[in-house]
């Protein structure tokens, strides 16, 4: 697997962290599970957060921090968020479903229930929670389809599984990472003999361009 695109370091340090929503840990955390640069960048962020804590002076708390603490847990849905942080071994390039997604759909794509927006583009949402009206969910596109243009109103990143597409920001194959901020516009088009297959998170709703993209969101939560 020759992969090209990588994470940002911001984003990077945010997983490094655990600051980022579900969402987007999960495509991070698929993207290192195929990706030994970014696994070691990762390693090395979480290393660093280390040292620094270990140079923090120690804080009081309250009397009541523990319970506080554990009714935000309560708030939580029921997702394995640990499964999502520490699933970073080392995919075989044979291996079309990264291994923290696996816990999450199965083995295989033809198993989903996908969703038809038009002809030629499907979609299935993920139970993963999202920040400001974001999305977590897989996207098929047929070959020679493309995305309607959009920019976003937050950040988006796109772990490709299978295929690949060309837009603005260049060429994405099997394993390349898309980590795109609110300057980017794009429309992705499916230049594979095979349907392209990925891995999205957004954190607010994209801001399409054209009427139908429009028209189109409110069906389907873009």
């Amino acid at each position: 697997m020759n992969i090209k695109h990588h994470l940002d370091e911001a984003t990077l340090v945010s997983y490094a962290a655990g600051s980022m929503s579900q969402a987007m840990a999960l495509v991070v955390a698929c993207h290192i599970s195929i990706c030994p640069s970014c696994r070691e960048r990762v390693s090395q962020s979480e290393a660093i957060g280390g040292i620094l804590l270990d140079s923090l002076d120690e804080a009081s708390i309250s009397d009541d921090a523990l319970d506080q603490v554990l009714a935000c847990l309560d708030q939580e849905p029921e997702i394995d968020i640990e499964m999502i942080r520490t699933s970073k071994q080392h995919q075989p390039s044979s291996d079309l479903i990264p291994r923290p997604l696996q816990d999450c759909i199965g083995n295989s794509f033809e198993d989903i229930e996908w969703k038809r927006i038009v002809p030629g583009i499907y979609y299935y949402d993920l139970p993963f929670k999202t920040e400001k009206g974001g999305a977590s969910r897989l996207m098929r596109i047929a070959p020679g389809k493309a995305m309607l243009p959009h920019s976003h109103d937050g950040n988006e990143l796109t772990l490709i599984l299978q295929g690949s597409f060309s837009d603005e920001m260049g060429r994405f194959t099997a394993g390349d990472i898309a980590d795109l901020d609110s300057e980017i516009e794009h429309q992705p088009l499916v230049d594979s003999d095979e349907d392209c297959i990925c891995l999205i998170a957004t954190d607010a709703p994209l801001k399409f361009s054209t009427l139908l993209g429009k028209l189109v969101q409110p069906m389907t939560g873009f």
